[in-house]
């Protein structure tokens, strides 16, 4: 039964029909759902991935309202495959996450301090919050999740101080990465010091963005100029 399930959830998932991959998996059990859902967060396919993480955030919602501590399981792998012990990378898992506490208010309350530490570097002794992903690949999942949360949770973001961890990736070497924060801090209508912003308007390099189930690719200086207007209104 595992294997038809998992096979049908990478069928649904392939097709690149969202709407339809979240009306069918609706109809299943959650718990029976997460295992094949993680296998396909770890494809290399982009729409593939990108529509896993979407509905697993909601399956994880749904899970978490039925059984609180299974959830916390799956959030908790999440951390572990982030973690340099675990033996793997962990693509992915930033997204899931933020996608996740993005649609269930109390899995957003207990994580969302481990999604700010990936941003953070080892502070001293008495203030250790900090578990920074040095890969840019990882940096970018990061960045989506904070993106995406500040859609909805953007307030609680800055009272956890989050802009200020932004601002060093404006200055990044990856393309993706310095769109992504841009955005973020539109989001959360903050200026970034020294003009970092500002210098973004004429970086013409490409980031791939996903959205509402869909991938565009913008310019870095749109997405900064976006950005700019926000913090403007």
């Amino acid at each position: 039964m595992n294997r038809k399930i998992k096979k049908k959830v990478l069928v649904l998932l392939a097709a690149g029909d969202l709407s339809k991959s979240r009306r069918e998996l609706a109809n299943y059990d959650e718990h029976g759902l997460v295992n094949p859902l993680f296998s396909a967060l770890y494809r290399p396919e982009e729409m593939l991935r990108w529509h896993t993480i979407t509905v697993f955030g909601e399956v994880l919602s749904r899970l978490a309202e039925k059984d609180m501590e299974a959830a916390r399981i799956i959030m908790r792998r999440y951390i572990w495959s982030l973690n340099d012990e675990s033996g793997g990378i962990g693509w992915g898992a930033p997204e899931a996450m933020a996608e996740a506490m993005f649609h269930h208010d109390r899995l957003c309350d207990e994580y969302i301090h481990m999604l700010i530490s990936y941003a953070r570097p080892d502070g001293p002794l008495e203030h250790q919050d900090g578990n920074y992903l040095e890969l840019p690949e990882l940096q970018r999942g990061l960045l989506w999740g904070i993106g995406r949360l500040a859609e909805k949770r953007g307030s609680l973001l800055l009272k956890k101080e989050v802009a200020s961890d932004l601002f060093p990736y404006l200055l990044s070497k990856d393309p993706t990465v310095r769109g992504l924060a841009a955005r973020a801090l539109g989001l959360l209508g903050t200026i970034a010091p020294d003009g970092a912003l500002e210098k973004l308007l004429e970086d013409d390099r490409s980031v791939r963005f996903y959205h509402d189930g869909k991938v565009s690719v913008l310019p870095v200086s749109e997405l900064a100029a976006t950005a700019l207007e926000k913090c403007a209104a």
